[in-house]
């Protein structure tokens, strides 16, 4: 899960594993192999797991930010910048990248613990160049270096090349250690594995999806729900695959699927609403309290399916929960969305006793520290959720705080063809990140609202996607596989690379887009996804969390469940008829309205005849159904043809 897994960090989910994730680094070549942590895996940082200065704070370099001293011990840490590594070369120094998040709590202990400490900082002095930088304002590096975070520490020699790359927090005496093994022997760690050979097909095999389904299934937790046994959190993969089997008629995977939903719940912020990352110890009463908007957007949108599919008002409450934490304190006067909240009141300092306060003894006491920041990314994370939150209420004010979001990152954040930039001035970039969570936004604002200026929106996305972030290396360009996460020129020295998260969203978008509008160029971007997702190295990199892997695999190769209603936007009959499909009980949907009145629909595969009145049809697999002319009819056909 990024969260991102951008993830939880999302390097934290993807690594999870029956026992908590022990300290173990990779092996420095020729320097002493050196434990960095025993801080569990959730204090880091994901997608696919989790992020986070004591009473001296240090002061962290904004994205677009020059030098900033620490307060503690006289640090001066640099923004990234590949000129740098000319700089270290007339120098003769090291580069020491501290890629942290600013809702970590380890990374707060490491700023002032290990930063802090006057020997430590000593030898970076005189040694290194210090680069920080906040993991959210650069998602090239974030996604790059996630699976050593949050912090995540890469020290660099002055060709660029990765001497040494830890997770975690590291103490000052450890810190020490390393510092002089890499004295004693600099030599650049051993590449990890070789170059990859992607797939040529653009589908699992039948023994990697056999294989995948078993993991899937296996690594679910029957005691506690969710998947994984040492850290609890909702993933949404895992979950909406589970939602998707349910429909096909799979009983056990609709169990699995509430469950996961139930337990999830005691993640709630029962004061101020939205989740937090996850919990540990294996249940779910061991919560950590970062509020990170990946989190937040995917919830919001889980929860508001699982209220259309099972029928629960608890989910729909929680999701009601998440965005009235969203519209309260994430969202900017303007309407945009900001970034997270930390965990910590007071940085580096667990706030167990403050969260379990009510609000206006929390008030009393302060408001933990809200990033500003408005990224496009995170706001189409956010869009994409209010969106369905939308469908599932037909609340008004819902689709106006996704639409009022989306308004304000078209005018701020938008690039010429049709994609966005992160942040209001990036340093590099573009990043997919961003394009994709809008463009899969905008798709969803479509599927709400039949208005087609959000579907051209989405096409404006995929297109910019084609043109910055296609992997092609040469030969033969249907053979090519994956989407980069940055532009190629972004950085020579952290070279973007594949996301296996970006790319399993990025087929599902691209295929439903091609449903909508038959463009074969969004089927063969799925289809080019696909096959970076379907090659067996790396299918088989993750343990449990899989499901997305399937979910892309299963879409892309079916139809989704098609609804159209025939009739003009001004008749109210066709608009009853269009509510009750909105919250019709599907996973992978495709869902039209086609008033005459403004032409054919983009992807007009099917005829529909002149009935006089309006109607709604459901077609698929070379069949349509009866006609439905009211909401009653409707909802009988889509119980049939969902088999719920």
């Amino acid at each position: 899960m990024k969260i991102l897994r951008s993830w939880l960090s999302l390097s934290a989910m993807v690594a999870l594993s029956a026992t908590a994730v022990s300290a173990e680094v990779h092996v420095h070549a020729g320097a002493l192999a050196l434990p960095v942590s025993t801080a569990p895996v959730g204090e880091r940082s994901t997608a696919s797991e989790t992020r986070r200065n004591l009473t001296a704070p240090t002061q962290v370099a904004e994205a677009n930010g020059g030098e900033v001293a620490h307060n503690k011990a006289g640090l001066t840490w640099e923004k990234w910048d590949d000129k740098l590594f000319d700089r270290a070369k007339s120098e003769n120094k090291l580069i020491l990248l501290d890629l942290e998040a600013v809702w970590c709590h380890w990374c707060h202990v490491m700023d002032a613990e290990t930063y802090g400490n006057p020997e430590v900082a000593e030898i970076l002095k005189t040694k290194y160049i210090l680069v920080k930088v906040d993991q959210d304002s650069r998602p090239d590096l974030s996604h790059k270096y996630e699976d050593w975070g949050w912090p995540a520490t890469i020290i660099f020699n002055a060709d660029g090349k990765e001497i040494v790359k830890r997770q975690g927090y590291i103490n000052p005496e450890k810190m020490l250690k390393l510092l002089a093994a890499i004295e004693k022997d600099p030599t650049p760690e051993k590449p990890s594995k070789p170059e990859t050979a992607y797939n040529v097909e653009s589908s699992l095999s039948k023994e990697i999806r056999e294989e995948l389904q078993k993991k899937h299934v296996d690594g679910y937790d029957t005691k506690y729900g969710a998947w994984g046994t040492h850290h609890k959190f909702l993933d949404w993969d895992s979950v909406e695959y589970a939602m998707q089997s349910g429909v096909a008629g799979d009983a056990s995977a609709v169990k699995r699927a509430t469950a996961t939903l139930d337990g999830q719940l005691n993640l709630l912020d029962p004061v101020w609403g939205g989740v937090y990352q996850y919990s540990t110890d294996g249940d779910w009463k061991h919560p950590h309290f970062e509020k990170i908007m990946q989190m937040q957007g995917e919830n919001l949108r889980i929860y508001s399916m699982g209220s259309m599919l099972y029928k629960k008002p608890s989910y729909l409450k929680a999701a009601k929960s998440i965005a009235g934490y969203l519209q309260t304190f994430l969202t900017s006067p303007e309407g945009a969305f900001y970034t997270s909240q930390d965990a910590d009141l007071v940085p580096g300092q667990h706030s167990q006793d403050y969260f379990d306060l009510n609000d206006a003894k929390r008030r009393k006491r302060g408001i933990p520290r809200v990033d500003k920041h408005i990224y496009a990314r995170e706001n189409g994370w956010a869009i994409n959720g209010f969106a369905y939150l939308y469908m599932a209420t037909g609340e008004q004010r819902y689709l106006d705080a996704a639409t009022k979001a989306a308004d304000w990152i078209l005018k701020n954040r938008s690039l010429d063809g049709g994609g966005f930039r992160h942040d209001e001035k990036d340093i590099a970039g573009p990043f997919l990140g961003d394009s994709l969570a809008m463009g899969r936004a905008f798709l969803s604002l479509y599927e709400a609202t039949a208005d087609k200026k959000w579907l051209e929106r989405a096409q404006g996305c995929a297109e910019f996607i084609g043109k910055h972030f296609d992997n092609y290396v040469g030969g033969d360009k249907s053979k090519t596989a994956g989407y980069l996460t940055a532009d190629p020129a972004s950085s020579k020295i952290a070279k973007p690379v594949p996301l296996l998260d970006e790319n399993i969203m990025l087929a599902r978008f691209s295929n439903l887009l091609f449903q909508y509008t038959g463009k074969k160029d969004y089927q063969d971007m799925s289809k080019q996804a696909m096959r970076y997702l379907s090659t067996p190295e790396i299918a088989r990199t993750r343990r449990i969390l899989v499901a997305g892997i399937l979910l892309a695999d299963s879409q892309i190769g079916s139809a989704p469940f098609h609804i159209t209603i025939v009739g003009g936007k001004t008749d109210p009959v066709a608009k009853s008829l269009f509510t009750t499909a909105l919250k019709s009980p599907s996973v992978y949907r495709r869902l039209e309205w086609f008033d005459k009145s403004e032409g054919n629909l983009p992807n007009m595969d099917v005829e529909y005849p002149e009935l006089g009145k309006a109607a709604a049809f459901s077609c698929g697999n070379g069949t349509c159904s009866l006609p439905a002319f009211d909401a009653a009819a409707l909802t009988t056909l889509i119980e049939k043809r969902t088999k719920l």
